[in-house]
């Protein structure tokens, strides 16, 4: 009986390595749409003049 609740260890883990890889291959292969879609989602976030370095406060950094 040990060696059935091994081999129900192994094929779950087997089957999640699967869906794993399922996972990752249907990112990859969408992977242009998908950035399109963040690219369009950050468009409408950032109506305007949203640049990469508003998070910084100039006032910490040039501090004298």
């Amino acid at each position: 009986m040990k060696s059935s609740s091994t081999w129900r260890f192994v094929l779950k883990i087997v089957g999640l390595s699967l869906a794993a890889a399922g996972l990752i291959c249907l990112v990859v292969g969408f992977w242009d749409k998908l950035a399109e879609q963040a690219v369009a989602v950050k468009g409408k976030l950032c109506k305007g003049g949203c640049s990469e370095f508003d998070d910084y406060d100039d006032d910490l950094l040039w501090s004298e």
